[in-house]
């Protein structure tokens, strides 16, 4: 029967499609990167979506978050997330939780009930607590290395974390992989060098802080604050996403 998903069928199958409806993704980090990992879930008819983040939108997120519009600046970003995802597929299942994810804090989720787990967040232990956690529940996992102070989106590949380089991000990420007894990481990565950003006290959110009220961590929070375009993150996200409907699928171009 003809839906709204008949044109993805055309391509990955009709058993595909009946994989994704039955799968549960869960995305942490619902910015820049995973806003674009969530639209593209949600189109594609995963039919279980569980989004993660405490953060509000921010009028600086305009710029390169699909979520992120004049009217939903101050919004919960995973209430609009999903108010989204329903206005696309309302059959998919969706659940929010407004936390920002650090290590110690595995146990606020139940990791074997997904069927993939995305990293789209941007600290380095909660990147490597999502890894641990997913591990010990032999879930699949895929993180994002560093989309910020970048601007060529041709320059991302999908690899293990020990075949990265270039990005600085991943060399710490490799780095507590070993120590920490991770053999393997599916990471999509830049190998672009990092721009440093141009530094303007008059658009600093360090001297002029927007964030709206009620947001528990600001931009000034942070140690640097990168810079972003609308043309990578959203890459980096449609990547993610297009791996992980490969992955739940088993699709593979020379079985078609």
């Amino acid at each position: 029967m003809l839906n709204q998903f008949s044109r993805t069928q055309l391509v990955l199958g009709g058993e595909a499609m009946d994989v994704l409806s039955g799968s549960r993704v869960a995305v942490f980090g619902i910015g820049g990167v995973g806003g674009y990992t969530v639209e593209a879930l949600a189109r594609s008819g995963v039919g279980a979506l569980d989004l993660i983040d405490d953060d509000r939108v921010c009028l600086t997120n305009v710029n390169r978050q699909i979520l992120a519009t004049r009217e939903t600046v101050g919004k919960s970003k995973v209430d609009v997330a999903e108010a989204r995802v329903h206005s696309i597929n309302p059959n998919c299942k969706v659940t929010t939780y407004k936390t920002f994810f650090l290590p110690g804090e595995e146990n606020q989720f139940d990791f074997s009930q997904f069927d993939y787990v995305v990293d789209a967040i941007d600290t380095v232990f909660g990147k490597m607590g999502l890894v641990l956690a997913a591990k010990d529940a032999g879930v699949p996992i895929i993180s994002s290395m560093g989309a910020g102070n970048k601007v060529d989106p041709t320059a991302f590949r999908v690899a293990d974390i020990f075949e990265t380089s270039v990005c600085p991000l991943a060399r710490v990420m490799r780095q507590l992989c070993r120590k920490k007894g991770v053999s393997h990481l599916k990471v999509v990565y830049s190998q672009e060098k990092p721009i440093r950003p141009v530094e303007d006290a008059a658009i600093s959110c360090r001297n002029h802080c927007i964030c709206p009220p009620g947001t528990a961590r600001k931009c000034t929070d942070r140690r640097d604050i990168p810079g972003s375009t609308a043309f990578v993150p959203s890459v980096v996200g449609l990547i993610i996403a297009g791996e992980v409907i490969k992955d739940l699928t088993h699709f593979n171009r020379g079985d078609r």
